[in-house]
């Protein structure tokens, strides 16, 4: 007597593409990713940038902009405590230094519209990438990759303009230095990332 063939319920064989399996899974309606899990097929790790999750980067953009505020809200030198006032060439006495104004600002005036450039322009970019990922732009799109290196970089310029002993010109190198390999790092495929790295370290021993 024949034994009554029962299907049999989980398979051990991942469904291949185009199986009666993956065509169910498509009709449930579940996404691509969960259905490759499901169907034990890792992910693919080396989406870059674009394989990062939305939700996560509206966080990191809402510390970042954080972190501007509050680096725009304590001025490095602090601020003059009390007024200090000079006697003029004709002999009336003017205040020179007003209680409350900052100190960056009256003794490193260029310095100061600097720092507070930064923290402003980083403020804004990290505004505008919460904003491109709230109407779902997408998140390799220029507007999320220009916002998120500008924004990033900005808390680097913020924090090397505040020391005080080091000079101005050499700190901006700086930080088109550091928006550069940032924009680098966000922007380029995996494989054409490494590529470069070892151009540019002189590690590349194949050649």
């Amino acid at each position: 007597m024949d034994q009554q063939q029962y299907p049999t319920m989980y398979p051990s064989a991942p469904p291949t593409p185009g199986s009666n399996m993956e065509a169910g899974l498509v009709a449930t309606g579940l996404p691509v990713r969960r259905q490759q899990q499901l169907g034990g097929a890792a992910p693919d790790s080396r989406d870059g940038w674009a394989g990062n999750d939305p939700n996560t980067l509206i966080v990191v953009a809402t510390l970042i902009t954080a972190l501007n505020f509050l680096l725009g809200l304590s001025m490095p030198g602090g601020y003059w405590q009390t007024d200090q006032t000079v006697v003029s060439d004709a002999g009336s006495v003017v205040p020179r230094y007003r209680a409350g104004d900052p100190i960056m600002r009256d003794l490193h005036r260029p310095r100061y519209w600097v720092f507070r450039g930064a923290s402003w322009v980083g403020v804004a970019s990290s505004m505008v990438m919460t904003l491109s990922l709230l109407v779902r732009m997408p998140v390799g799109s220029r507007h999320v990759l220009w916002s998120f290196a500008v924004a990033y970089s900005s808390l680097v310029l913020t924090f090397i303009v505040s020391q005080s002993r080091t000079h101005l010109s050499l700190d901006i190198i700086i930080w088109v230095a550091v928006l550069a390999l940032i924009w680098l790092v966000i922007s380029l495929h995996p494989d054409h990332r490494a590529r470069v790295i070892r151009v540019l370290f002189c590690c590349d021993r194949d050649n």
